[in-house]
């Protein structure tokens, strides 16, 4: 089943334009925010272990005379100076542990300071104190605070940024589809105007063509009336569907118990000179008197442009099929069939599955539109060189 909400919703290549850039625009968005999180992770991190290690090296100004005295006297293990700050490890020249009360032995000696475990370690080269070529370790355990504070700056700033790549975003996006919504608009003035035009010439083509009717023609002429009769209707078809669509939200609606089976018949009689044209046969599975509470202005849309597009988009001798239930409309032809790809999209304004042939592309949108507001269900089953079957449905 194919939702008719599709049918309000916006032009299909609006809508891919505009998810294009809002994908676009949100993974460099999302990028650009975890770069300076993480930019700024580190640069906390940097801070952090700045502070500590002038604290830690001034600690050590106190604490190597006395490791001092200790290499200079027996270097007794169990009399190894300890720190009241630090817990402090010597190395020897081979980087291998002499005495050790850290967490860990494995020490990264082409760092100054560093971070290993929720451990800050130090690492204090003795040569220049002329004690060899010992190494002498601090160790201290973090307590997490500046990572705390770095993520609620982070949070915060980070959400100040959203917001303003937000009205960013929502600024560029109309600026983006301004040459889209244009071109919509002049198409819908356009429509407009061009409905504004049609109705004094149909009307007086069909009323004389009706007169015309009256009288006793040579065939050869009452085949080109009938010609001018079918473009006519197909016309008229056209203003009516233009019509309701510019002016359905100003048109008095009017609910009341309709007879779709007469309204069926009633429209096959207003195409018939098309179906005959084409050379279509109907078969009819028509219950009688099925009724529908709905607008008969809408009721006939819904009707008109189902046949219409079961004629249009069918081939010479081809066939097309009506079935009325109780609950249900179907309307299948055997014609040229919609693009696998095309039919999550036949319901939307301006699109047309086959460009050969005429139309504005509303036909299946007002169908829709109508649908939704009567909560009927439009199911759609198509394949090319083979037909379309489209279902309304109401309960």
């Amino acid at each position: 089943p194919l939702s008719a909400t599709s049918a309000s919703g916006i032009n299909f290549a609006k809508y891919r334009t505009l998810k294009s850039f809002l994908i676009l625009y949100g993974v460099m968005s999302v990028l650009i925010l975890t770069l300076l999180g993480v930019l700024y992770y580190q640069y906390a991190k940097t801070l952090m272990l700045s502070s500590h290690r002038l604290a830690m090296q001034l600690e050590s100004e106190s604490y190597v005379p006395k490791l001092s005295d200790w290499l200079e006297q027996d270097r007794n293990l169990s009399t190894f100076p300890k720190d009241l700050a630090y817990k402090t490890a010597l190395y020897g020249y081979d980087k291998k542990a002499i005495v050790s009360r850290l967490h860990t032995r494995e020490i990264n000696f082409n760092e100054n300071i560093y971070l290993y475990n929720n451990h800050i370690y130090l690492v204090i080269p003795l040569a220049p104190y002329d004690m060899g070529d010992f190494y002498l370790i601090f160790e201290t355990k973090d307590d997490g605070l500046w990572r705390q504070q770095a993520l609620e700056i982070t949070l915060v700033f980070g959400a100040v940024l959203f917001l303003i790549l937000a009205g960013v975003g929502f600024f560029l996006s109309r600026l983006i589809l301004r040459p889209m919504n244009e071109a919509i608009t002049l198409l819908d003035d356009f429509i407009k105007d061009t409905t504004h035009e049609l109705n004094t010439p149909v009307s007086a083509i069909l009323t004389n063509i009706e007169a015309l009717h009256e009288g006793e023609l040579p065939p050869s002429v009452e085949k080109k009336l009938r010609r001018i009769e079918i473009a006519s209707r197909t016309i008229s078809t056209l203003y009516d569907d233009l019509t309701y669509l510019i002016l359905n939200h100003d048109v008095a609606v009017h609910n009341t118990p309709l007879n779709l089976s007469h309204l069926i018949h009633e429209r096959l009689e207003y195409f018939r000179h098309r179906i005959e044209q084409k050379k279509i046969s109907l078969e009819l599975t028509i219950d009688t008197d099925v009724i529908l509470i709905i607008d008969r202005t809408k009721a006939t849309r819904i009707v008109d442009n189902l046949l219409s597009n079961a004629i249009k988009y069918n081939q010479m001798n081809g066939t097309i099929s009506i079935t009325l239930h109780n609950t249900l409309l179907c309307v299948r032809d055997n014609g040229i069939g919609i693009p696998s790809e095309m039919i999550d999209r036949v319901f939307e304004r301006y699109t047309r599955a086959d460009k050969s042939v005429g139309g504005f592309g509303i036909g299946l949108n007002i169908v829709a539109m109508i649908a939704k507001e009567y909560h009927l269900n439009i199911t759609i089953e198509s394949k090319e060189k083979v037909g379309t079957k489209i279902c309304v449905e109401w309960e």
